[in-house]
């Protein structure tokens, strides 16, 4: 089944303070609207829907397309829905952009409560006692039995949320799941997580700081490739043309190095090897510059809210000499990556006349990245 994203984005949030609305305000070095944006990579088209006098914003956004919203949350949801027709997915989850932090966990528990029921959303068991009060005084007690915290996203099959949404008279919903049981369809609750909170005040910033500070996600992959000698006479090694009295042997220009380091983005990611993202049976990557796949990696990582950190690349060979050209391989996988000097390391070593790379028929290349999400 196809799923889709709504992540509204539309509301002023001026409780938060600041000096704009807080989806569009730091969050430890990200923007929040970045982070809601990347904690749905990968689960299908994200559509943003944002208020109409922040459009331009939309160029500053990456995995997703944006609409303009309504004068109301419905409204603007409605926005959302109407942009997804076209493509008509299975299933849509509509998710609030204050929420930075919600988890793959709880996203993965909504799609999935979705395959038994029309409707499903992320709730909490209300657990402190509640008093009713007027004019500064306890005048009551309410009874918590039953009573619940929403969160988002809030799923649904698409079709039955769109039509509940045209079909809706109460503009003022409280979400969408007030929208969904007014059409008459039933929503099963989900577990959620505390973590996954909803930036209102000033002093939620602090608090999903100190959130982000305890969940810092680290990440590190592994790479390795092999390419032999055939006729010709140079070498590309990271990046760098290296004279030699052969070349070596790939679909794409055989950077063996540069190889390796894209495998490891990859490995970290969890997201399979050069061959799955750029098949040798695709005749357009036929000596191809290995840049364009290292380029990807590195574009996937930050997608998903990475941040590379750091690689190091190992080359293994008894010819051609290295050592000359380490440096320059160094600042051209820097360049490509967006890194500093400090943060790649390319060396060579021999394997002492063992092997087939002793034997001098090939080169391999070994390569870790390490990646951090904050």
């Amino acid at each position: 089944m196809t799923t889709a994203v709504i992540i509204v984005a539309a509301g002023r949030g001026l409780r938060a303070g600041g000096p704009e609305p807080k989806q569009w305000q730091m969050l430890r070095g990200q923007r929040v609207i970045d982070r809601t944006i990347a904690a749905f990579a990968g689960v299908g088209p994200i559509v943003v829907v944002l208020a109409p006098n922040e459009m331009q914003r939309a160029e500053t956004l990456t995995g997703c397309r944006a609409v303009a919203g309504g004068a109301t949350r419905a409204a603007s949801v409605r926005a959302g829905l109407e942009a997804l027709e076209s493509e008509a997915p299975d299933l849509v989850l509509i998710h609030d952009a204050a929420r930075p932090l919600v988890s793959h966990t709880v996203i993965g528990d909504v799609i999935g409560a979705l395959a038994a029921n029309p409707a499903a959303a992320p709730a909490l068991a209300v657990t402190d006692a509640l008093w009713k009060g007027e004019s500064g005084e306890v005048s009551g007690v309410q009874d918590r039995t039953g009573l619940f915290r929403a969160q988002t996203p809030q799923g649904f099959h698409y079709s039955a949320i769109l039509a509940a949404h045209r079909a809706a008279s109460d503009a003022e919903a409280a979400d969408d799941v007030a929208i969904a049981r007014a059409a008459g369809l039933s929503v099963a609750t989900t577990r959620g997580d505390e973590r996954n909170l909803k930036i209102t005040t000033p002093e939620d910033f602090t608090r999903a700081e100190q959130l982000l500070e305890s969940q810092m996600d680290i990440r590190t992959g592994n790479g390795f490739d092999v390419h032999k000698f055939g006729p010709g006479d140079h070498v590309w090694l990271c990046g760098v043309k290296v004279p030699h009295t052969h070349a070596l042997v790939g679909h794409s220009d055989a950077d063996v190095g540069m190889h390796a380091v894209t495998d490891a983005i990859y490995g970290a990611l969890g997201r399979g090897d050069i061959g799955q993202h750029f098949p040798p049976s695709d005749p357009q990557w036929k000596g191809a510059a290995s840049h364009i796949f290292l380029e990807h990696a590195c574009a996937l990582a930050r997608e998903l809210g990475y941040r590379i950190t750091h690689a190091d690349c190992t080359l293994v060979c008894e010819f051609p000499k290295v050592g000359p050209h380490a440096a320059a391989m160094k600042a051209e996988m820097a360049r490509i990556m967006g890194l500093g000097p400090d943060q790649v390391s390319v060396k060579a070593t021999t394997s002492e006349k063992l092997g087939f790379t002793g034997r001098g028929e090939g080169i391999a290349a070994l390569a870790t990245a390490t990646l951090v999400r904050p």
